[in-house]
């Protein structure tokens, strides 16, 4: 069923909302949340969030609270995944708000499309840094992944990746630090303000990049020193069309394609040079998901409804599926 202006396409979604709504509500009546109120309470497979907010991004930590950013004004989103509970807790600088990650420091690093990035405290909502990556234009500051010692972002309208350099204790960069490492080897960049690089990871061994390239639908592996990349064999896996963002568990790959309302499953060489496709997850209450977080054997993602014409009353949901 295509997708209602302003609704959720599929009536037994906002069942599910409602009823988790319901069980949230009534153990607030009784001083208590979901995740206490027994064994057998669920937490919601459906999480509301704001009318008109456009989420694209999502993080989740250590404890049960998903982060998302708004493609409208960048606002910052922080959900109780046992409740559906959720506030802003940071308002946006009136600029999108694309990928996100959580760091162990409790800083949630984003890509601000042709902003750059910036970097906010996820209790405070306070920006602790904010950087230009580059000064070339077109730009598109997509996605994020966070190794020991750098932030990495991607650029869908530049052959190229950002390294955010931390220092000792997670220390941030200056603002002039960023290090551009162009895209060379396998990568042929689509001229234009097309998606190229979007989601990022690392490979299962630690020594290279994984990065989706949407519009031709390819993986490629990175180096990081140097950024030539090879291209990932899949072998006869369909191409990764849409591919979006990538989310990793050992050596166990998730691919979400936003408008194939799908994502596909693979499992990794340890170098990452090669992939088994494995299983394709799908779900009625999809409605272009864009990236993907896990906690405790379940899969988050932000439905962006692309599809839908986005207005203050169109609503917005983050779906939870088993991984």
């Amino acid at each position: 069923m295509a997708p209602t202006h302003g609704s959720f396409a599929h009536p037994f979604s906002r069942r599910r909302m409602l009823t988790a709504g319901a069980a949230a509500l009534g153990a607030a009546a009784l001083g208590t949340t979901q995740a206490h109120a027994g064994p057998h309470a669920p937490w919601p497979d459906l999480i509301p969030l704001p009318d008109g907010f456009r989420p694209e991004g999502i993080a989740i930590g250590r404890a049960p609270y998903a982060y998302l950013g708004s493609l409208g004004d960048g606002s910052l989103y922080r959900a109780d995944l046992r409740t559906g509970e959720g506030e802003i807790f940071s308002t946006g600088p009136g600029t999108p708000s694309v990928g996100l990650k959580l760091d162990d420091r409790g800083r949630l690093f984003v890509a601000g499309r042709g902003e750059g990035a910036r970097v906010v405290d996820a209790r405070s909502g306070e920006i602790l840094a904010s950087y230009r990556l580059t000064t070339e234009a077109p730009t598109f500051a997509n996605d994020v992944f966070l190794t020991p010692r750098t932030a990495w972002f991607t650029d869908s309208f530049q052959p190229a990746l950002y390294a955010l350099p931390l220092g000792r204790d997670g220390a941030l960069p200056a603002a002039d630090d960023v290090v551009r490492v162009p895209l060379s080897g396998a990568w042929a960049q689509v001229p234009g303000e097309v998606v190229n690089g979007n989601g990022i990871t690392r490979t299962p061994d630690g020594a290279a990049l994984l990065v989706v390239q949407s519009g031709v639908g390819a993986l490629h592996r990175v180096d990081p020193r140097t950024g030539v990349t090879t291209l990932v064999d899949l072998g006869d896996a369909a191409p990764l069309t849409n591919g979006d963002g990538l989310l990793r568990d050992g050596r166990t790959l998730y691919v979400v394609q936003n408008r194939q309302n799908a994502i596909d499953v693979f499992r990794l060489a340890a170098d990452g040079r090669s992939g088994v496709f494995l299983r394709r997850i799908t779900d009625a209450d999809f409605d272009v998901p864009t990236t993907a977080a896990a906690y405790k054997g379940r899969l988050y993602l932000p439905n962006a409804r692309f599809t839908t014409p986005p207005t203050p009353q169109t609503a917005y949901a983050v779906v939870a599926v088993a991984a």
